[in-house]
């Protein structure tokens, strides 16, 4: 997993092709078991906390990390748990953008 936050996610184009079955069970192995794909298309993870200002403040760290790597997941805010969705919507699937956010993610 260290080898993915060490990375930054960079521009895909509209034209980009999404990962492949193989691309993307390479890229599972790098993050957190925890992290499930959803129908190759994106990955997702559920996190408990606290209470609600616990999962607001992480929705915020989540949030400041997204805007520094210009990459940004889908979040719900929960009373005990954020669920966190990434995908690469511009190409309607998964980058290796995808898994590095993820494995960023984990590191907060």
């Amino acid at each position: 997993m260290s080898e993915l936050k060490e990375k930054h996610c960079t521009p895909c184009k509209k034209e980009t092709t999404p990962l492949n079955a193989e691309e993307i069970k390479h890229f599972k192995k790098k993050i957190n078991e925890d992290w499930k794909v959803v129908d190759n298309k994106k990955i997702r993870k559920s996190f408990s906390v606290k209470d609600f200002n616990a999962a607001i403040a992480f929705a915020q760290k989540i949030a400041v990390l997204a805007d520094e790597e210009d990459h940004h997941p889908d979040l719900g805010v929960h009373y005990g748990s954020i669920e966190v969705e990434i995908s690469t919507h511009n190409i309607g699937g998964l980058s290796p953008n995808d898994f590095i956010l993820a494995a960023k993610i984990d590191e907060i």
